[in-house]
């Protein structure tokens, strides 16, 4: 028996997750106009943890906006009390500390209310210091008179962006990377749909991921602007004309240096649906892991979506 102990004691070693420590990672969330938000911080922090790659923490403003339809049934560990609010409202004690995570991960959206300022100075600090940040769906509505944030996230949209906010950033029918200067608001999107993302640029976030692939229904982000500075597009979805769209290939997937730190922006991920999506949860994981360590572990996964067919996975119970 104590060779088979000592040979399975090696395997375990020897494994790719044992060779790789977890990573430290935060969701912080509380306020957003999408009302799926405290499920989705539930999602995300189950596909973080059962990668193996991450251990997760959640930090939620005290006053919520627009989650009490989820909140009950998606409840938070030993989280402090919160109260929904029919407006946002800037809560004074919101002091994550940052510095104790590899990467955080923002779900909160349009209209969220400022944090305070102390906090915006550590946040800054902390992605310019090396943290990484993901920045998922409506995170890229908010915090519009943030400078700072606004280059980290490279393109927002909604809450008053307009040409002042920086370029529209999108790929033409001859393929070629386009900075449009032009006046317009930024951000806008049609209805629902599901959609073909192609990836553009190679990263280690697509590798091996097909050249093509289908997305679940979902919200495709068109007209977003912004500073674009130090940023990649890794895929873009076309925003048809059917749809109420620009007709231009438009950034789904992208990633941002933002002084010594690494940031994956994904516009994806409207509703629980969207983010049951394979495409997503792959791009978010690996996304992850890169912001945070600047490479990529993480397999693609045998279900991952085609050009021709969706991929999903139910996300089951809270």
């Amino acid at each position: 028996m104590k060779p088979l102990a000592l040979g399975l004691g090696m395997a375990l070693l020897l494994s790719p997750l044992a060779a790789a420590p977890s990573l430290r990672a935060l969701i912080i969330d509380g306020q957003n106009n999408h009302d799926v938000w405290p499920k989705s911080t539930v999602m995300m922090k189950r596909y973080l943890e059962e990668s193996g790659r991450f251990t997760v923490d959640v930090e939620r403003t005290a006053f919520t906006w627009r989650g009490a339809k989820w909140l009950g049934d998606y409840p938070l560990t030993g989280e402090s009390p919160t109260q929904e609010l029919g407006e946002p409202k800037s809560d004074p004690d919101f002091a994550p500390a940052f510095e104790d995570y590899d990467v955080v991960i923002n779900n909160f959206g349009w209209q969220t209310a400022p944090w305070p300022v102390a906090t915006r100075e550590a946040f800054e600090r902390f992605v310019n210091a090396g943290g990484g940040l993901v920045v998922v769906h409506a995170a890229d509505n908010a915090f519009p008179e943030w400078p700072a944030y606004n280059r980290m996230i490279g393109l927002g949209g909604w809450g008053d962006r307009d040409e002042k906010s920086g370029p529209y950033v999108y790929y033409n029918d001859a393929d070629e990377r386009v900075r449009d200067e032009s006046p317009g608001r930024g951000g806008s999107h049609g209805p629902q749909h599901e959609f073909q993302l192609t990836l553009r640029e190679p990263h280690p976030i697509t590798a091996g991921l097909p050249q093509r692939w289908l997305h679940t229904m979902d919200e495709c982000y068109d007209r977003l602007r912004g500073p674009a500075e130090n940023m990649t597009v890794l895929a873009t979805a076309y925003s048809a004309a059917d749809q109420r769209g620009t007709e231009r290939h438009e950034p789904m997937l992208m990633t941002i240096n933002y002084g010594n730190g690494r940031v994956f922006h994904s516009t994806l991920g409207h509703d629980d649906y969207s983010f049951e999506c394979v495409g997503f949860i792959t791009t978010f994981l690996r996304g992850a892991e890169w912001a945070a360590t600047g490479k990529v572990t993480l397999p693609v996964p045998d279900d991952f979506p085609t050009a021709a067919a969706m991929s999903s996975r139910p996300f089951e119970g809270p």
